[in-house]
């Protein structure tokens, strides 16, 4: 067996393996939903939307890998993220208006979904901010901001890892070789700090100013996420001037941060959860970002320009 095929058979056994969680969460519900018209709250798998359509796209990417790799040859990557965007928003549309969640009330998944993100369930006498339903009223889809391009950065790195791997196994070129394995670190970083915020929702209570761990564990997602979105920028730079492979990466990481917050801000109706009390965490007038999460989203981008440093090419090419 060529070092290909064992990279190939390895990718989709660790894709399926990964993914069996999600998955099998997302034929329960839809299996609740056929026998039943309904799911059940108590029986809803917190964030079925949108890891489920996150593992379809990317399992359906793997297993196209050897025939893009023959017939797209450099243009693979492109095209198996082409394809997995499509099939990630065909089946998390399709989940979020057909799948119905049925607790005091009957709505929509993508409403069951915002109510979650909003605050905890259990927690619901104590809700964020404001007492707000939002399963009968001041519901706005664009909360879904945040979990779009969570979705996206996550396949779009997810699939540089494995089809990179697998260019530099059929060139033999390890041009990318630094960049792929930092990447490949920082997507299952990233990754992780998903899980535990799924499980978790990282300790929050419901309240808008959170405790220390909370918000430690809040910047760090922000980080981490800004960051592995400006290695996936980066690793297609490296043979370009200093200015571009270093510069444009950390621009990328820290306007995907600001994204997040921004998505972070439509969910907490034009609020922001606040790490602390005083100057350096009070919102200022007019932008409501803290100082400390400006400091965050700078930081996203430096962390980067340090990490695509040390991998861009001293060898650069103009551009």
């Amino acid at each position: 067996m060529t070092h290909f095929k064992k990279f190939y058979l390895l990718s989709v056994i660790g894709v399926i393996t990964a993914s069996f969680y999600p998955l099998l969460m997302g034929v329960k519900v839809v299996t609740d939903m056929v026998r039943n018209g309904t799911v059940l709250a108590e029986n809803y798998p917190k964030y079925i939307i949108p890891y489920t359509p996150i593992s379809l796209a990317v399992i359906i990417a793997v297993l196209l890998l050897p025939v893009l790799m023959k017939y797209a040859q450099k243009f693979a990557l492109a095209v198996a993220s082409a394809i997995s965007l499509v099939a990630f928003f065909i089946s998390e549309l399709l989940l979020e208006s057909k799948v119905i969640i049925t607790s005091t009330v009957t709505t929509t998944l993508e409403s069951w979904q915002m109510y979650m993100c909003y605050v905890p369930p259990e927690e619901h006498q104590t809700r964020t901010w404001r007492a707000i339903d939002v399963l009968i009223g001041d519901y706005s889809p664009a909360f879904k901001i945040h979990f779009y391009i969570i979705s996206v950065v996550l396949i779009f790195a997810i699939l540089n890892s494995f089809y990179g791997f697998a260019q530099m196994i059929i060139t033999k070129n390890k041009d990318r070789l630094k960049a792929l394995v930092i990447q490949s670190v920082s997507t299952a970083l990233f990754l992780g700090l998903c899980i535990l915020a799924c499980f978790t929702a990282f300790f929050r209570d419901g309240e808008i100013t959170v405790s220390t761990l909370p918000a430690v564990l809040m910047s760090l997602f922000f980080i981490v996420f800004g960051v592995t979105a400006g290695i996936y920028a980066g690793s297609f730079l490296l043979k370009k001037k200093k200015t571009l492979s270093v510069l444009l990466p950390s621009i990328v990481a820290s306007v995907v941060t600001l994204i997040m917050y921004i998505g972070e801000m439509i969910l907490l109706n034009g609020h922001l959860y606040r790490f602390g009390f005083g100057l350096l965490f009070d919102g200022i007038n007019g932008i409501v970002l803290a100082p400390i999460d400006i400091l965050i989203i700078i930081a996203s981008g430096c962390i980067n320009a340090a990490i695509c440093h040390t991998f861009s090419k001293t060898n650069i090419i103009e551009v």
